[in-house]
């Protein structure tokens, strides 16, 4: 595999935290909606101070503890789909900035961020709350698909975080397990077996995503239908 670029330093937008509200009709709670805070803000092994999650068996925790989504997406969404109204937040990130994709990480890269150490632990998987945020059917597909979904921090070094702080590359103990790469062999139907056997035995790689992709291997690739799909109206949410 050609190596990974060291990647160079950029500077975060606002953190961004939110509280959790019901989502859609049946009023299903999420903290997907997240404003921008522009003082400082305390950054813990948990996540930002008053950052809320709804569902905590699938969010937050020490391995979920802040969700990056590069800006660029928001871009590359809006030029595919003219009618979407996208700002930057709306996928529900605590960080974002220009300059940092999934094929330029690796799982393990440690982070300066400010006066924090943070460090890559994971890619995010969209869910169907994505659909009704935007009111698009597919928009949990859309993201996955294609790989830009971002990815979660574990916070090695607590700290205060705040708007123009650097993100930048410490360490890269894993160069073989690049982001991007990982998300493919997980989420892509055309995929070989022997490729994900390969990334499902990479360093860093979280244990229920290795026995997906063991799985996978083994049986062919499996949707997560319960996880992406949910009608795509922004009054409509299961």
């Amino acid at each position: 595999m050609r190596a990974v670029n060291w990647p160079p330093p950029l500077a975060i937008a606002a953190p961004r935290i939110g509280q959790a509200r019901p989502l859609g009709p049946n009023g299903r709670l999420s903290a997907i909606d997240k404003h921008a805070v522009h003082g400082p803000l305390w950054l813990d092994a948990l996540g930002l101070r008053g950052d809320e999650q709804a569902d905590r068996r699938v969010h937050g925790g020490v391995d979920k503890a802040l969700h990056y989504f590069p800006a660029e997406h928001y871009r590359s969404l809006a030029a595919e789909d003219p009618g979407l109204r996208l700002a930057v937040g709306d996928f529900g990130e605590n960080l974002s900035g220009l300059g940092l994709l999934e094929q330029d990480v690796c799982l393990g890269d440690v982070f300066a961020l400010g006066p924090c150490r943070v460090q890559l632990s994971q890619g995010r998987q969209p869910c169907w709350k994505l659909n009704v945020r935007f009111a698009r059917p597919d928009m949990a597909r859309r993201v996955q698909d294609s790989g830009r979904v971002g990815w979660y921090f574990r916070v090695l070094q607590p700290g205060w975080l705040q708007a123009g702080d650097v993100l930048q590359l410490l360490a890269r103990p894993w160069p073989d397990s690049q982001l991007a790469r990982v998300l493919r062999a997980l989420n892509q139907a055309n995929v070989a077996a022997d490729e994900r056997l390969a990334v499902a035995a990479l360093p860093g790689v979280p244990p229920r995503w290795r026995e997906r992709l063991l799985a996978q291997a083994a049986h062919g690739h499996r949707e997560d239908a319960a996880r992406l799909d949910a009608p795509a109206g922004p009054h409509d949410a299961p």
